[in-house]
């Protein structure tokens, strides 16, 4: 057993861009169910329930079982906060943030419950160990589906790069063991001679397992823990049970460097986005570079909706004439053809599901 760096090839083969439709094919909730469950379900003495029901029955129609879209309510919200403006009904714009806040910790909440996975990603990464790892992965989703799916590849394989400084890897002496996490881009434990691969995995809107701390500015990873406690409306960290503890042990979760507590961490769907934040900062660098370096870029389940112009933006600045890129949806129609025609004319579309696209192993 020794230490080693482990490094980046200079280019990538491939750069996966992993939109809702890939976590779909893997058991993931369709964004436009989320908030239909967060209306219909029952949450006895939850405020941020409350809160967001009242918001939306008294600002939108739905009385016809027509939900508006959470980029509708994000927007309808952001208009009013950037204005510093008050809305009728006693909405003042400190009760708007609350209203804001509380959505995104119901939309976390929702997401983190669904225990459904078909496997997909599992796939997809046995497909890279066999065939080919110099590739780099930017997602939208939130959801820890692909994240989750890494287990067999470490620690032989591969190692999770998420290009984020996290606090897991030097307060060591101030975490839960269980939150320790290996940082790729220090000198890691080589197990029989096997040297692991590091993957970018860019998660640019933000992940169900990242915490951040407003006080310190930094982000705590919990790996396997993605629930949010509606109740408190924070986080709880759980310590096993054990031969000295039989039960297990649940607590608030605090940031180890301040004692405060941690915020979600994820970009609402919204057209007016604050894309400020120096962690999403750091991603969206990390995504230029990628996209300068790659040779060929495949495009799974994702549709630039008209919320996401800034990635169209980042791919448009950043993208080769060069690049060759494939699409792969199994209901592309042309306006999504349209939107990536715009992107590049070197586009090849690929009309089928994420795992009959990964049986067929055509993008070595």
């Amino acid at each position: 057993m020794k230490e080693k760096y482990i490094s980046y090839k200079n280019k990538r083969d491939v750069l996966f861009v992993f939109g809702a439709g890939a976590s779909i094919a893997d058991g993931g909730l369709m964004q436009r169910d989320l908030l239909p469950q967060i209306l219909k379900a029952e949450y006895e003495g939850s405020e941020p329930v409350n809160l967001v029901k009242h918001f939306i029955y008294n600002n939108f129609d739905i009385e016809n079982g027509s939900y508006p879209s959470l980029e509708s309510v994000f927007g309808y919200l952001d208009y009013f906060i950037s204005k510093k403006e008050s809305l009728k009904d006693g909405y003042s714009t400190l009760q708007l943030v609350s209203v804001k806040e509380s959505l995104i910790r119901l939309i976390h909440y929702i997401i983190s419950e669904s225990k459904i996975r078909k496997g997909v990603y599992t796939k997809f990464l046995t497909s890279l160990n066999c065939l080919n790892k110099n590739v780099s992965i930017i997602t939208m989703n939130y959801d820890t589906l692909l994240d989750e799916s890494f287990d067999f590849l470490y620690p032989k394989h591969a190692l999770i790069d998420y290009c984020i400084n996290f606090m897991n890897f030097e307060q060591y002496d101030k975490i839960d063991a269980f939150y320790w996490w290996v940082n790729p881009r220090e000198p890691v434990i080589i197990w029989d001679n096997k040297v692991p691969t590091p993957i970018k995995v860019l998660k640019i809107h933000g992940s169900l397992n990242w915490k951040y701390c407003n006080c310190c500015n930094q982000v705590l990873l919990t790996p396997w823990d993605t629930t949010i406690d509606l109740e408190s409306q924070g986080f709880k960290g759980r310590i096993g049970a054990s031969c000295e503890n039989p039960e297990e042990i649940i607590f608030d979760l605090k940031c180890p460097n301040d004692q405060n507590s941690f915020d979600t961490f994820i970009v609402p769907p919204s057209h007016i986005k604050n894309l400020d934040h120096p962690v999403i900062s750091k991603l969206f660098d990390e995504a230029a570079f990628e996209i300068r370096k790659t040779k060929k870029i495949i495009f799974i389940g994702y549709s630039f909706p008209e919320a996401d112009i800034h990635i169209k933006a980042l791919f448009k600045k950043n993208l080769s004439d060069d690049v060759e890129i494939e699409v792969v949806d199994p209901f592309l129609n042309e306006k999504i053809k349209s939107n990536y025609r715009v992107l590049s004319k070197n586009t090849v579309f690929v009309e089928d599901s994420f795992e009959n696209y990964i049986k067929k192993k055509t993008w070595r």
